[in-house]
């Protein structure tokens, strides 16, 4: 397993993740993605959308606002339950949640005595309007989830979809987190996947199982080795207030296995609550049954920036060639942030540079490619190595001539010739693309 040392290095060294502020110190558990990084990410929740989304009839799509009304909150439970217990120590005052504690008693860091147990909130609490004052109190997301909840017969109306239907939505949510780090898999700022599958009560059973299955194989569709993932059920006192049942999806990180999705049957509790709280209906009206019902909702809920992490961790190799070290991303080729880069052999040349140029103009229509001509063409590879670059063309005075270009391919380093004119659709077909 690769050292969490040399992930936040190459992150850093080749423009993936950076620390917040960095020139102001940082903020604690706040993250930069860097122009690769973006890519990358931005690949991830692509693939995500085009699997859960694109790739299905039974389910659409949606972008709920951060900023919600507060009674949301009120009626989800998140104001009165959505807190940590935390214990200061006396004598260092650093702080500590107590379910994370193996000793109840005594501080691990320096062994001084703890205070008692108190709730912290995690929601960030801001205001709204030009004044604060009372009733001017509104929260920043903690979750995406209660946006679709919210949503539901708006959606419901106007995309006539029935029984059983999903919605997906990915965007940001905070939590104001005590105890965090492991570099991205605890943050205060952090983007969510997640589907709220709407069934039958009756088959919610069929579908919960379905949904496990299918996040837990989207994974290894996209490159993780399956040795490093697990299901772990949630124990009868871990599950939340609201679930009939819960499974984690765990991947085995650097710093042991830990949380990369959740897949929950929240029962009807969110629409109940909401419809509750409101006064307005959240129901269905079912053919079958010819009434109204409030369905059950199975949601599978995973974190970009972990699952970001995974692809990285598990994507990450060294091995030697020709006695020096190489490190390379080995990323599926749908997520790799640049897809094919670009080099002249000689950058004095201008023919050469000029031909280089218009290669890499002609394939970014299709996706990200790079030109890049300033080191030499072994630095040149080592660095699209270490971002997982699929692909390397290389332009040389024998390309002025017979019109060819020098392919290099990431994972097993072969070289071939191909003709210019023939390039953009060879590469392509290369990664898996019509």
């Amino acid at each position: 397993m690769v050292d969490m040392k040399k992930i936040v290095s190459l992150c850093k060294r080749r423009g993936i993740i950076f620390q917040s502020s960095e020139v102001y110190g940082g903020v604690g558990s706040v993250w930069d993605y860097g122009p690769v990084g973006v890519e990358l990410k931005n690949n991830v929740k692509a693939a995500w959308w085009k699997s859960n989304v694109y790739g299905r009839d039974d389910m659409v799509g949606l972008d709920a606002a951060i900023l919600m009304h507060p009674q949301t909150w009120e009626a989800s439970g998140h104001i009165t339950s959505f807190a940590d217990l935390l214990v200061d120590c006396k004598k260092c005052k650093k702080r500590f949640r107590q379910d994370q504690l193996k000793d109840k008693k005594s501080c691990p860091e320096c062994e001084g005595e703890l205070t008692d147990s108190r709730k912290f909130n995690l929601m960030f609490k801001t205001s709204i309007g030009p004044v604060e004052e009372k009733g001017s109190a509104i929260y920043l997301r903690p979750e995406t989830a209660q946006g679709i909840f919210l949503n539901f017969v708006n959606v419901l109306n106007s995309s006539r979809k029935r029984l059983p239907f999903g919605i997906a939505q990915i965007g940001k949510a905070f939590r104001n987190e005590i105890t965090t780090g492991n570099f991205t898999f605890r943050c205060r700022e952090f983007e969510q996947m997640e589907i709220e599958y709407f069934v039958r009560p009756d088959d919610d059973q069929k579908w919960y199982d379905y949904w496990v299955d299918e996040r837990f194989s989207w994974y290894s569709r996209f490159g993780i080795d399956r040795k490093n993932l697990r299901l772990r059920q949630h124990k009868k006192e871990e599950t939340a207030h609201y679930a009939k049942s819960c499974h984690d999806i765990e991947y085995n990180f650097p710093f042991g296995w830990s949380e990369l999705e959740g897949i929950a049957n929240r029962t009807d509790f969110d629409l109940s609550q909401h419809a509750k709280v409101s006064g307005k209906e959240l129901v269905y009206f079912d053919d079958e049954k010819k009434k109204n019902i409030v369905p059950y909702v199975i949601e599978p809920s995973g974190g970009v920036d972990r699952a970001l992490l995974a692809f990285l961790v598990d994507s990450y190799h060294e091995e030697k060639v020709r006695n020096e070290k190489r490190t390379v991303l080995k990323l599926h080729k749908e997520l790799a942030p640049v897809k094919a880069a670009v080099f002249p052999l000689l950058k004095n040349k201008p023919e050469i540079v000029e031909m280089a140029r218009k290669i890499r103009e002609d394939l970014s229509g299709d996706y990200n490619a790079a030109y890049d001509d300033t080191a030499s063409i072994g630095r040149l590879y080592r660095r699209q190595d270490e971002i997982g670059t699929p692909y390397c063309v290389t332009v040389d005075v024998q390309s002025l001539d017979d019109k060819k270009v020098t392919v290099r391919d990431r994972d097993t380093m072969e070289q071939d010739r191909v003709p210019v004119d023939a390039l953009r659709k060879v590469i392509k077909e290369r990664l898996g693309e019509r």
